[in-house]
């Protein structure tokens, strides 16, 4: 009977035990969760509007084809341009992105990071404004070369100086929040266009000229903001700071992002990033060796693929599905497609990382709606009822929002625990990069640069829609068969990442504990331990401010 009691107790107190741990780990990740939400005021709105305007300049483009084409004054018009070079012209754009995507991504690593971002946005400024002075065909080639290497490694540069701020596993939402601003650029780009379209003519230049100038100058500007706006690298609290040497004297002081208690805590929960080690060419070439970037680049092709060609001629499948629409009114029902995608994006990505060892179905089922939408589009409606085949493209369009975010969030989780800095630097570029070539496809190869499917009537672009919705499949397999080597080959993404020597810091023991699930969300408070069992809380990186970095 003594033995039963003593074993009774002795469970009362373990289970006290835990109940305490429980509380402080809940106390601890309030904490933290308040110090990533001051970093978002930081990051997340000066990332949304870079990115709003770089994705304006790149794509407006694809407008400026239709614009005041009843006046004769569209791009494609007093360029002259026909289909082909249209096509060769925005697939020489991919072209140099793809080329110059991983070396820009890797002097990133070496340089500060705010510093990098502002020379990408002052280079698609100055380059986007030179649109606005096109006159003939072989200058066009020569301005969409250079805005792809100016603009090569922003994309998966943003992902890196993520996870510089935040764990991998919570980086998803906010590519998701900043990536909006694509969707919001392309649906404001086709409105705005509509009041371009009305200067057609002052000051004796076009249209589309306005637009490019206007844009490329307010691009130029943010640029210098950036400047102030971003901050760099983070470092530890207590570390000395370094003389002020070469280019960083003529710049600004850089703010650090968080001061005080808050700096601490940062440092306690990723302290990784804070001791991230050198690299050199092994560490770069067991990153290009490693077997899991080509599932990944098969997934990032399809998507991207999709994305680029509706971005790019959009206009012209609404155009061929609804015939006789003036350039106005293609610019306002360009607008709803991302509409669309920017409300799946708000919808998916914060649920993917909540659910984040299960990250692939959220890039499975929006990439089967976008199938669904492309075979809406390509098969539905009739010449006297064509607009089932717009809602099509509005299903494209929700498909579309939240595969790209969940892709690069996947790509950072899985090679920032085997890789470090290097890998996710080194992976996120060579993805986007290889996976940009499915962009020149479908700007090249596609639409109007395949001439049979591109005949007026009922049945034009089917062949390119078709093929489209095929690449989007091969994305689809590629992510369920990425999903099984990751769960046999590594155990599952969050729970052999981790190797023995890495850094056991605050954020990695969050996820031996387990995804948060629904915790949080709307007043829920289930959902802790999804995967995993608690952890305590002991461990690197601890200790009070002054004693933290020992050199």
């Amino acid at each position: 009977m003594a033995e039963i009691t003593e074993l009774s107790d002795r469970s009362r107190a373990d289970s006290h035990s835990k109940d305490l741990e429980r509380e402080d780990d809940e106390i601890l990740d309030a904490k933290v969760e308040r110090v990533y939400r001051k970093l978002d005021l930081r990051i997340v709105p000066a990332f949304w509007v870079l990115y709003f305007l770089c994705a304006a300049v790149r794509s407006n483009v694809g407008l400026s084809l239709t614009m005041n084409m009843e006046t004769g004054n569209s791009l494609s018009q007093k360029l002259d341009l026909s289909p082909q070079q249209v096509s060769t012209g925005l697939a020489l754009f991919y072209v140099c992105y793809v080329l110059f995507d991983v070396p820009a991504n890797l002097i990133m690593t070496r340089v500060s990071p705010h510093v990098w971002m502002s020379r990408v946005v002052l280079g698609v400024g100055i380059v986007g404004s030179c649109h606005a002075a096109l006159s003939t065909a072989w200058n066009f080639y020569l301005i969409r070369l250079l805005l792809g290497i100016v603009i090569a490694g922003m994309w998966p540069g943003m992902a890196y100086y993520l996870t510089l701020f935040y764990p991998p596993s919570r980086t998803g939402k906010r590519i998701g929040q900043y990536f909006t601003a694509a969707q919001v650029s392309a649906a404001v780009a086709g409105l705005v266009s509509a009041g371009f379209q009305k200067m057609d003519g002052y000051g004796s230049l076009t249209g589309y000229q306005w637009m490019f100038l206007l844009y490329g100058i307010v691009t130029f500007l943010l640029g210098i903001l950036i400047l102030w706006w971003l901050p760099d690298r983070p470092k530890a609290p207590g570390s000395p700071e370094k003389p002020r040497r070469g280019y960083k004297k003529f710049l600004p002081k850089e703010r650090p992002a968080l001061k005080g208690e808050d700096a601490l805590l940062h440092y306690q929960d990723l302290t990784r990033v804070y001791h991230a080690p050198p690299w050199g060419l092994r560490e770069l070439w067991n990153v290009l060796c490693d077997w899991r970037i080509w599932p990944l680049t098969i997934m990032y092709f399809g998507i991207v693929g999709v994305g680029i060609g509706l971005q790019s001629f959009g206009t012209l499948i609404i155009r061929a599905a609804i015939p006789g629409l003036t350039g106005i009114q293609l610019s306002l029902l360009f607008a709803p497609i991302w509409v669309c995608d920017l409300i799946a994006i708000l919808i998916v990505t914060p649920l993917s990382d909540r659910f984040h060892r299960h990250r692939y179905l959220f890039f499975i089922f929006p990439a089967l709606l976008q199938i669904t939408g492309l075979l809406i589009t390509t098969y539905a409606g009739s010449l006297d009822n064509p607009w089932p085949r717009y809602v099509g493209l509005l299903i494209v369009g929700f498909g579309l929002g939240p595969t790209t975010p969940n892709c690069m969030a996947w790509i950072s989780e899985i090679f920032q625990s085997r890789h470090g800095d290097i890998g996710v630097a080194a992976a996120t570029a060579l993805v986007t990069g290889l996976g940009n070539t499915g962009s020149i496809m479908t700007t090249y190869a596609l639409y109007t640069g395949w001439a049979s499917d591109n005949v007026p009537g009922p049945l034009q672009f089917r062949k390119s829609n078709s093929v489209m919705a095929g690449i989007v499949g091969v994305s689809v397999c590629s992510a369920v068969l990425m999903a099984i080597l990751v769960r046999v080959v590594d155990g599952g993404v969050g729970r052999r990442g981790y190797d023995a020597e890495a850094v056991l810091d605050g954020a990695a023991r969050r996820e031996l504990r387990g995804q948060r699930g629904l915790k949080g969300i709307f007043g829920c408070n289930r959902g802790r331990n999804t995967g995993g069992k608690g952890g305590s809380r002991e461990g690197p990186g601890t200790g009070s401010a002054g004693d933290v970095v020992k050199e």
